[in-house]
Protein backbone atom coordinates (compact mmCIF):
# COMPACT_ATOMS: atom_id res chain seq x y z
CA UNK A 1 0.00 0.00 0.00
CA UNK A 2 1.17 3.37 -1.32
CA UNK A 3 1.92 6.20 1.63
CA UNK A 4 -0.28 9.31 1.60
CA UNK A 5 1.64 12.65 2.83
CA UNK A 6 -0.22 15.03 4.62
CA UNK A 7 2.02 18.29 4.16
CA UNK A 8 -0.02 21.06 5.03
CA UNK A 9 1.61 24.61 2.97
CA UNK A 10 3.54 26.03 5.14
CA UNK A 11 3.83 29.88 6.09
CA UNK A 12 7.96 30.09 5.93
CA UNK A 13 10.23 28.70 3.55
CA UNK A 14 13.56 27.83 5.82
CA UNK A 15 10.84 25.31 7.85
CA UNK A 16 9.61 23.87 4.19
CA UNK A 17 12.98 23.89 2.67
CA UNK A 18 14.18 21.60 5.65
CA UNK A 19 11.84 19.41 5.85
CA UNK A 20 11.23 18.93 1.91
CA UNK A 21 14.74 17.58 1.92
CA UNK A 22 13.88 15.41 4.83
CA UNK A 23 10.55 14.08 3.09
CA UNK A 24 12.68 13.30 0.16
CA UNK A 25 15.31 11.40 1.43
CA UNK A 26 12.68 9.37 3.89
CA UNK A 27 10.54 8.59 0.64
CA UNK A 28 12.91 7.98 -2.14
CA UNK A 29 11.68 4.76 -4.06
CA UNK A 30 8.30 4.65 -2.69
CA UNK A 31 5.05 5.31 -4.32
CA UNK A 32 3.26 8.48 -2.62
CA UNK A 33 0.31 10.59 -2.63
CA UNK A 34 0.90 14.61 -1.24
CA UNK A 35 -1.94 16.46 0.27
CA UNK A 36 -1.18 20.33 0.79
CA UNK A 37 -4.79 21.58 1.22
CA UNK A 38 -7.15 20.92 3.43
CA UNK A 39 -9.60 20.52 0.89
CA UNK A 40 -7.86 17.59 -0.44
CA UNK A 41 -8.98 15.49 2.90
CA UNK A 42 -11.25 13.28 1.35
CA UNK A 43 -11.44 9.47 1.07
CA UNK A 44 -8.64 8.85 4.04
CA UNK A 45 -10.35 5.77 5.50
CA UNK A 46 -7.64 2.94 6.04
CA UNK A 47 -4.79 4.11 4.45
CA UNK A 48 -1.39 4.88 5.72
CA UNK A 49 -0.06 8.46 6.59
CA UNK A 50 2.27 10.28 7.26
CA UNK A 51 1.86 13.67 8.21
CA UNK A 52 4.62 16.29 8.18
CA UNK A 53 4.04 19.97 9.63
CA UNK A 54 6.35 22.58 9.15
CA UNK A 55 5.87 25.65 11.56
CA UNK A 56 7.83 28.87 11.36
CA UNK A 57 9.30 31.28 13.93
CA UNK A 58 6.11 31.87 15.64
CA UNK A 59 5.50 28.02 15.69
CA UNK A 60 2.67 28.08 13.37
CA UNK A 61 1.06 27.12 10.27
CA UNK A 62 -1.79 28.44 8.56
CA UNK A 63 -3.18 25.61 6.34
CA UNK A 64 -2.16 23.16 8.91
CA UNK A 65 -4.60 24.86 11.24
CA UNK A 66 -7.52 24.37 8.54
CA UNK A 67 -6.67 20.77 8.56
CA UNK A 68 -6.72 20.59 12.49
CA UNK A 69 -10.51 22.04 12.04
CA UNK A 70 -11.45 19.86 9.27
CA UNK A 71 -10.23 16.37 11.71
CA UNK A 72 -11.70 17.96 14.62
CA UNK A 73 -15.31 18.67 12.82
CA UNK A 74 -15.26 15.01 10.95
CA UNK A 75 -15.18 12.56 13.30
CA UNK A 76 -14.81 9.89 10.74
CA UNK A 77 -12.43 11.32 8.37
CA UNK A 78 -9.34 8.78 9.00
CA UNK A 79 -11.98 5.60 10.09
CA UNK A 80 -8.90 2.66 9.84
CA UNK A 81 -5.77 5.02 8.82
CA UNK A 82 -2.50 4.42 10.83
CA UNK A 83 0.03 7.18 10.60
CA UNK A 84 3.12 8.50 11.73
CA UNK A 85 4.43 12.52 11.75
CA UNK A 86 7.45 14.61 10.89
CA UNK A 87 6.92 18.18 12.36
CA UNK A 88 9.39 20.22 11.39
CA UNK A 89 10.30 23.96 13.64
CA UNK A 90 12.60 27.00 13.47
CA UNK A 91 13.04 26.89 17.13
CA UNK A 92 13.43 25.02 20.07
CA UNK A 93 9.72 25.44 20.58
CA UNK A 94 6.31 24.24 19.95
CA UNK A 95 7.42 21.24 17.61
CA UNK A 96 5.77 18.68 20.50
CA UNK A 97 2.81 20.80 21.49
CA UNK A 98 1.82 20.81 17.75
CA UNK A 99 2.20 16.92 17.27
CA UNK A 100 0.35 15.84 20.55
CA UNK A 101 -2.50 18.59 19.49
CA UNK A 102 -2.43 17.06 15.87
CA UNK A 103 -2.17 13.45 17.11
CA UNK A 104 -5.43 13.59 19.37
CA UNK A 105 -7.04 15.48 16.79
CA UNK A 106 -6.53 12.67 14.17
CA UNK A 107 -6.89 9.80 16.75
CA UNK A 108 -10.07 11.28 17.20
CA UNK A 109 -10.99 10.85 13.99
CA UNK A 110 -10.12 7.10 13.49
CA UNK A 111 -6.45 7.34 12.72
CA UNK A 112 -4.10 4.79 14.59
CA UNK A 113 -0.45 5.51 15.54
CA UNK A 114 2.84 3.40 15.39
CA UNK A 115 5.00 3.43 18.30
CA UNK A 116 7.30 6.43 18.51
CA UNK A 117 5.50 8.22 16.02
CA UNK A 118 6.67 11.33 16.03
CA UNK A 119 10.39 12.52 14.15
CA UNK A 120 10.75 15.97 15.34
CA UNK A 121 13.13 18.34 14.15
CA UNK A 122 13.91 21.40 16.01
CA UNK A 123 15.29 24.52 14.72
CA UNK A 124 19.09 23.79 15.55
CA UNK A 125 18.44 19.90 15.47
CA UNK A 126 20.33 19.83 19.44
CA UNK A 127 17.37 17.07 19.95
CA UNK A 128 19.53 14.38 17.70
CA UNK A 129 22.25 14.62 19.25
CA UNK A 130 22.56 11.68 21.19
CA UNK A 131 21.17 9.98 18.41
CA UNK A 132 23.54 11.59 16.38
CA UNK A 133 26.84 9.84 18.42
CA UNK A 134 25.03 6.26 18.57
CA UNK A 135 24.67 6.39 14.44
CA UNK A 136 28.45 8.19 14.26
CA UNK A 137 26.79 11.13 11.93
CA UNK A 138 26.03 14.52 12.19
CA UNK A 139 22.62 15.94 13.57
CA UNK A 140 21.44 16.08 10.08
CA UNK A 141 22.19 12.47 9.18
CA UNK A 142 20.77 11.48 12.30
CA UNK A 143 17.27 13.61 11.67
CA UNK A 144 17.35 11.70 8.08
CA UNK A 145 17.86 8.26 9.43
CA UNK A 146 14.79 8.66 11.70
CA UNK A 147 12.40 10.05 9.24
CA UNK A 148 13.37 7.05 6.77
CA UNK A 149 13.02 4.48 9.60
CA UNK A 150 9.50 5.98 10.77
CA UNK A 151 8.51 5.52 6.97
CA UNK A 152 9.91 1.81 6.98
CA UNK A 153 8.44 1.28 10.04
CA UNK A 154 4.83 2.51 9.01
CA UNK A 155 4.74 0.09 6.23
CA UNK A 156 6.05 -2.38 7.89
CA UNK A 157 4.08 -2.53 11.37
CA UNK A 158 0.74 -3.90 12.05
CA UNK A 159 -0.22 -4.47 15.65
CA UNK A 160 -1.11 -7.77 16.24
CA UNK A 161 -4.08 -9.09 17.95
CA UNK A 162 -4.48 -12.59 20.37
CA UNK A 163 -7.07 -14.97 21.34
CA UNK A 164 -7.00 -13.75 25.18
CA UNK A 165 -5.16 -10.77 25.72
CA UNK A 166 -4.42 -9.47 28.67
CA UNK A 167 -5.22 -6.16 30.22
CA UNK A 168 -3.53 -3.96 32.68
CA UNK A 169 -5.58 -1.53 34.25
CA UNK A 170 -3.78 1.52 36.39
CA UNK A 171 -5.22 4.46 38.70
CA UNK A 172 -5.01 6.06 41.42
CA UNK A 173 -8.34 6.58 42.41
CA UNK A 174 -10.77 5.31 45.31
CA UNK A 175 -13.83 2.96 44.26
CA UNK A 176 -15.94 4.28 46.08
CA UNK A 177 -16.13 7.91 45.34
CA UNK A 178 -14.34 8.10 41.72
CA UNK A 179 -16.32 8.33 38.75
CA UNK A 180 -13.72 6.91 36.63
CA UNK A 181 -13.60 4.12 38.33
CA UNK A 182 -17.10 3.99 37.92
CA UNK A 183 -16.79 4.38 33.92
CA UNK A 184 -13.78 1.24 33.92
CA UNK A 185 -16.70 -0.81 36.04
CA UNK A 186 -19.14 -0.60 32.99
CA UNK A 187 -16.68 -0.84 30.31
CA UNK A 188 -15.46 -3.68 32.10
CA UNK A 189 -18.28 -5.52 31.98
CA UNK A 190 -19.11 -4.98 28.15
CA UNK A 191 -15.44 -6.44 27.48
CA UNK A 192 -16.54 -10.27 27.76
CA UNK A 193 -14.16 -13.30 29.40
CA UNK A 194 -11.52 -13.39 26.59
CA UNK A 195 -9.46 -10.96 28.37
CA UNK A 196 -7.80 -11.70 31.70
CA UNK A 197 -7.33 -8.13 34.15
CA UNK A 198 -4.85 -6.91 36.05
CA UNK A 199 -5.78 -4.00 38.03
CA UNK A 200 -3.32 -2.12 40.11
CA UNK A 201 -4.20 0.80 42.55
CA UNK A 202 -0.41 3.40 42.70
CA UNK A 203 -1.98 5.28 45.80
CA UNK A 204 -0.41 7.47 48.15
CA UNK A 205 2.32 5.71 49.93
CA UNK A 206 2.78 2.81 47.59
CA UNK A 207 5.08 4.25 44.39
CA UNK A 208 7.58 6.76 44.91
CA UNK A 209 8.54 9.01 41.73
CA UNK A 210 11.40 8.52 39.55
CA UNK A 211 14.59 10.18 41.36
CA UNK A 212 16.62 10.89 38.15
CA UNK A 213 19.55 8.21 38.29
CA UNK A 214 22.22 8.44 36.18
CA UNK A 215 21.40 6.37 32.64
CA UNK A 216 24.31 3.87 33.44
CA UNK A 217 22.84 3.01 36.48
CA UNK A 218 19.26 3.01 35.38
CA UNK A 219 20.42 0.40 32.38
CA UNK A 220 21.96 -1.42 34.81
CA UNK A 221 18.93 -2.09 36.67
CA UNK A 222 16.43 -1.87 33.75
CA UNK A 223 18.55 -4.77 32.34
CA UNK A 224 17.57 -6.59 35.00
CA UNK A 225 14.14 -5.73 35.06
CA UNK A 226 14.36 -3.54 37.67
CA UNK A 227 14.84 -0.30 39.35
CA UNK A 228 17.03 1.04 42.04
CA UNK A 229 14.15 1.97 44.19
CA UNK A 230 12.30 -1.81 43.87
CA UNK A 231 8.91 -1.50 44.96
CA UNK A 232 5.36 -1.91 43.94
CA UNK A 233 6.57 -0.94 40.37
CA UNK A 234 9.45 -3.74 40.46
CA UNK A 235 7.40 -6.07 42.04
CA UNK A 236 3.94 -5.37 40.77
CA UNK A 237 3.95 -3.37 37.73
CA UNK A 238 7.12 -3.93 35.63
CA UNK A 239 5.70 -7.84 35.42
CA UNK A 240 2.47 -6.78 34.20
CA UNK A 241 3.63 -4.54 31.96
CA UNK A 242 5.69 -7.09 30.12
CA UNK A 243 2.62 -9.42 30.06
CA UNK A 244 -0.34 -7.59 28.98
CA UNK A 245 -1.41 -6.87 25.13
CA UNK A 246 -3.05 -3.38 26.34
CA UNK A 247 -2.30 -0.80 28.84
CA UNK A 248 -5.73 0.87 30.08
CA UNK A 249 -4.96 4.31 31.84
CA UNK A 250 -7.67 5.77 34.78
CA UNK A 251 -7.41 9.39 34.70
CA UNK A 252 -9.09 11.79 36.84
CA UNK A 253 -8.18 15.35 35.82
CA UNK A 254 -6.32 16.86 38.55
CA UNK A 255 -5.75 20.45 38.03
CA UNK A 256 -5.53 19.84 33.86
CA UNK A 257 -2.91 17.03 34.48
CA UNK A 258 -2.49 13.42 35.43
CA UNK A 259 -2.89 12.64 39.23
CA UNK A 260 0.99 12.66 40.96
CA UNK A 261 0.97 8.71 40.88
CA UNK A 262 0.35 7.60 37.01
CA UNK A 263 2.95 10.55 36.60
CA UNK A 264 5.14 8.28 38.54
CA UNK A 265 4.50 5.72 36.99
CA UNK A 266 5.44 7.00 33.75
CA UNK A 267 8.62 8.50 35.17
CA UNK A 268 9.29 5.22 36.41
CA UNK A 269 8.73 2.89 33.17
CA UNK A 270 11.65 4.42 31.80
CA UNK A 271 13.74 1.86 33.51
CA UNK A 272 11.92 -1.10 31.98
CA UNK A 273 11.65 0.66 28.71
CA UNK A 274 15.69 0.58 28.17
CA UNK A 275 15.20 -2.81 28.21
CA UNK A 276 12.43 -3.62 25.96
CA UNK A 277 10.34 -1.49 23.67
CA UNK A 278 6.48 -1.33 24.13
CA UNK A 279 5.23 -1.42 20.09
CA UNK A 280 3.06 -4.36 20.62
CA UNK A 281 1.21 -3.18 23.39
CA UNK A 282 -1.75 -0.80 22.99
CA UNK A 283 -2.66 2.32 24.90
CA UNK A 284 -6.31 3.16 26.17
CA UNK A 285 -7.28 5.48 28.88
CA UNK A 286 -10.72 7.11 30.32
CA UNK A 287 -10.12 10.60 31.22
CA UNK A 288 -12.92 12.20 33.78
CA UNK A 289 -12.40 15.71 34.28
CA UNK A 290 -14.50 18.09 36.58
CA UNK A 291 -15.21 20.61 34.84
CA UNK A 292 -13.02 20.80 31.33
CA UNK A 293 -9.61 20.00 29.95
CA UNK A 294 -10.06 16.22 29.38
CA UNK A 295 -8.00 17.10 26.01
CA UNK A 296 -5.14 18.45 27.57
CA UNK A 297 -4.60 15.40 29.76
CA UNK A 298 -4.99 12.97 26.57
CA UNK A 299 -2.36 14.33 25.30
CA UNK A 300 0.08 13.91 28.04
CA UNK A 301 -0.66 10.29 27.76
CA UNK A 302 -0.07 10.71 24.31
CA UNK A 303 3.36 12.65 24.65
CA UNK A 304 4.36 10.34 27.48
CA UNK A 305 3.05 6.93 26.42
CA UNK A 306 3.27 6.83 23.24
CA UNK A 307 5.77 9.39 21.39
CA UNK A 308 8.11 8.84 24.38
CA UNK A 309 7.69 5.34 25.78
CA UNK A 310 6.70 3.45 22.25
CA UNK A 311 3.07 2.15 23.15
CA UNK A 312 0.78 1.59 20.11
CA UNK A 313 -2.46 4.51 20.46
CA UNK A 314 -5.27 2.65 18.61
CA UNK A 315 -7.61 4.76 17.16
CA UNK A 316 -10.27 6.81 19.28
CA UNK A 317 -7.65 5.72 22.39
CA UNK A 318 -10.01 7.55 25.14
CA UNK A 319 -12.76 8.48 26.61
CA UNK A 320 -13.15 11.62 28.02
CA UNK A 321 -16.37 12.82 30.23
CA UNK A 322 -16.98 15.70 32.36
CA UNK A 323 -18.45 14.77 35.89
CA UNK A 324 -18.15 16.21 39.07
CA UNK A 325 -20.28 14.48 41.84
CA UNK A 326 -19.78 11.06 42.65
CA UNK A 327 -21.97 8.82 40.33
CA UNK A 328 -22.76 11.94 37.89
CA UNK A 329 -20.42 10.28 35.26
CA UNK A 330 -23.25 7.44 34.81
CA UNK A 331 -26.00 9.70 33.97
CA UNK A 332 -24.48 11.64 31.42
CA UNK A 333 -26.68 11.71 28.39
CA UNK A 334 -25.89 9.02 26.02
CA UNK A 335 -23.16 7.28 28.14
CA UNK A 336 -24.28 4.00 27.75
CA UNK A 337 -23.80 4.06 23.86
CA UNK A 338 -20.56 5.72 24.33
CA UNK A 339 -18.98 2.68 27.00
CA UNK A 340 -19.83 0.73 24.27
CA UNK A 341 -18.41 2.12 21.39
CA UNK A 342 -15.45 2.34 23.97
CA UNK A 343 -15.54 -1.17 25.20
CA UNK A 344 -15.96 -2.44 21.13
CA UNK A 345 -12.77 -0.43 20.37
CA UNK A 346 -11.03 -2.30 23.18
CA UNK A 347 -11.89 -5.64 21.56
CA UNK A 348 -11.64 -4.74 18.13
CA UNK A 349 -7.74 -3.94 18.52
CA UNK A 350 -7.21 -6.57 20.84
CA UNK A 351 -9.09 -9.75 19.50
CA UNK A 352 -8.45 -12.35 16.73
CA UNK A 353 -11.77 -12.04 15.47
Amino acid sequence: MSLTVIYPHPDAGWADQRLSGILRHALEGRPVRVLRTAGELEGLAGQKLLFALALGDAGTNLEYVKMLSRLRLDPGLLEGCTAGLIVDGASPLYTKSAAAELTLAANLAGCAFVGRPLVEGTGSLVNFRIQAKNLDTNLMGAYRAAARDLVRRLEEESFPRQDAPKLLVLHASSHHTSNTMQLWEQVRTRLGDRFTFTEIGLRNGTLSDCSGCPYTMCLHFGEKGGCFYGGLMQEEVYPAVRRCAGLVMLCPNYNDALSANLTAFINRLTALFRQTRFYDKALFALVVSGYSGGDIVARQLISALNMNKSFYLPGRFALMETANDPGEALTLPGIQDRLDRFAHNIQDTLLTP
